[in-house]
């Protein structure tokens, strides 16, 4: 079954964010605060957004 551009983007950010852990309230990670950014502004754009495709190539998915 083939998924779109834009859920594979999404299962990469998802599984980054999975292996980074937990937050730590402490310190801000800014890394991790650019992942869920770019997470929330993926969901906010139409799968044929050119977003889709910049983040594709920012987080090597093919």
């Amino acid at each position: 079954m083939s998924n779109s551009l834009k859920e594979r983007v999404r299962a990469k950010l998802l599984r980054q964010l999975g292996e980074d852990g937990p937050l730590d309230s402490e310190q801000d990670d800014p890394r991790q605060i650019s992942v869920e950014s770019d997470l929330d502004a993926l969901d906010s754009v139409a799968d044929d957004d050119p977003l889709v495709e910049e983040l594709a190539a920012r987080y090597l998915v093919f």
